[in-house]
């Protein structure tokens, strides 16, 4: 399945990894070895299988192979939340359905106490998962309304959430760009990629896994009773398989024509001097989402590296999976745009690093999450949530792999149905294209 599988890096280097000390790689595979149970992918999914894994079975052998070394993956692009609550990036709200957003709030705290209790146990630096919160925030009337009305379905779920007025975002923000905000307790802000990094080496390290970086698996077959995976100078034979790459997986034959696949892009300032610390005032640290779902995300930094904000916007349709030089240009310009309306005492402060993120979603908002052939399972397409629902993906497959029926990791899961398959080609790409830019257009000030 799968032969000869392309792979291309995403563009850009990420912020959060550039920041780091410099790290090692595990090495490639460069043999051929056979294990219980083989997992490709070392993201948010890859990693929380793994980890699922040795708990149901703690004699098992584990193999880990990852295209890129830890952190620079998609895993290590994300914007750093993981978000507890209803987060449908299609909506205008981000609410969906009050039974299905009850059973997803408790499905992503699971995830993130899961989350949590690997930072702990790998001992993992304060700054890479803090549970403090965000804010949705409004920049226009439209995400005021927008912002009212997830409040009063919060409320009815009895979520938490306090509305913030202009002042209250200005003291935090140090930009009186803002309107108004929602703030929400739950959400644990994470340095994605050190997360992955101090979870990857802990798996390593404490739980026996093997892990093999910068090891693309370019096929897949069915070897009697077993899989094989192959790469480029070795493979893997194992009784069980867990795809956890996203939107990869069609690459390997399973969902095709099923999966739609976005950048998203983002920059990182340079470190703030002191003088325009004090110039920006606000709170060191904070994380805000738009209360649109198509306009700026923002944070602020404060740990290693220095004080920094990090914005990201503008999406791309791109079914091959891959962003190009040119929307990661237009990205550059509309990172600059959007920073300088919010902070212009800050226009002098330039962008150091930009990147692209791949993000996988179905039209109908499901996981590519289940038994896709005997002994191999997929926990993929998080549809825009990659932290929270990728850990609950990876925990969910490797349960299955398992053959557990211990649920009490994720008691709220309910198998869903397929995604849907996307209309044919080149009305798709017209059709998600246009879509995008009008949403972009129509969250007007909150880009």
């Amino acid at each position: 399945m799968g032969n000869n599988i392309p792979y291309k890096p995403d563009l850009g280097v990420p912020g959060w990894l550039a920041l780091l000390p410099e790290r090692q790689p595990r090495s490639a595979l460069q043999e051929d070895i056979e294990v219980d149970y083989c997992i490709v992918g070392a993201g948010f999914a890859g990693l929380a299988a793994a980890r699922r894994i040795r708990q149901l079975d703690r004699n098992a052998s584990i193999a880990i192979l990852d295209a890129t070394s830890a952190g620079s993956g998609p895993a290590g692009r994300n914007s750093g939340f993981m978000i507890d609550l209803p987060h449908i990036v299609a909506s205008s709200s981000y609410a969906g359905q009050l039974e299905s957003d009850m059973r997803d709030i408790k499905l992503n705290r699971s995830a993130i106490e899961f989350v949590g209790n690997m930072v702990r146990e790998f001992n993992c630096p304060q700054q890479v998962f803090r549970i403090e919160g965000k804010v949705n925030a409004a920049a226009g009337k439209s995400g005021v309304r927008a912002n009212e009305n997830y409040a009063r379905h919060l409320e009815r779920m009895k979520e938490p959430c306090e509305m913030l007025n202009s002042n209250e975002m200005e003291r935090m923000t140090g930009t009186d760009y803002y309107l108004g905000g929602l703030h929400t307790p739950g959400v644990a802000m994470i340095q994605p990629a050190m997360l992955n990094q101090q979870i990857a080496d802990g798996l390593v390290n404490q739980c026996a896994c093997k892990l093999f970086e910068n090891t693309a698996v370019t096929s897949i077959h069915k070897q009697r009773e077993r899989w094989k995976f192959v790469t480029e100078s070795g493979s893997v034979v194992a009784g069980r398989g867990v795809l956890a790459v996203n939107g990869f997986v069609e690459k390997f034959g399973f969902y095709q024509r099923r999966l739609m696949h976005v950048n998203l892009y983002a920059s990182m300032t340079r470190e703030l001097t002191t003088d325009e610390i004090s110039s920006l005032g606000g709170e060191s640290r904070w994380g805000i989402t738009p209360s649109n779902p198509f306009g700026s995300t923002v944070r602020r930094i404060s740990d290693s590296g220095g004080h920094r904000i990090v914005i990201r916007n503008r999406f791309s349709y791109d079914p091959d999976l891959f962003a190009s030089e040119v929307n990661l240009e237009k990205a550059k310009t509309d990172h600059r745009r959007s920073f300088e309306a919010r902070f212009p005492e800050l226009n002098r402060v330039r962008m150091e690093y930009c990147w692209s993120g791949r993000i996988c979603a179905s039209r109908n908002h499901v996981w590519a999450l289940g038994k896709v052939a005997d002994h191999l399972y997929s926990a993929c397409c998080q549809n825009g949530l990659g932290a929270s629902k990728g850990v609950i993906a990876g925990i969910v497959a490797a349960e299955m792999a398992c053959d557990s029926d211990d649920d009490r990791l994720m008691p709220d899961y309910r198998q869903e149905i397929q995604p849907e398959k996307l209309i044919p080609e080149p009305f798709m790409s017209i059709g998600a294209g246009t879509y995008l830019k009008c949403r972009e257009w129509i969250a007007g000030r909150d880009k």
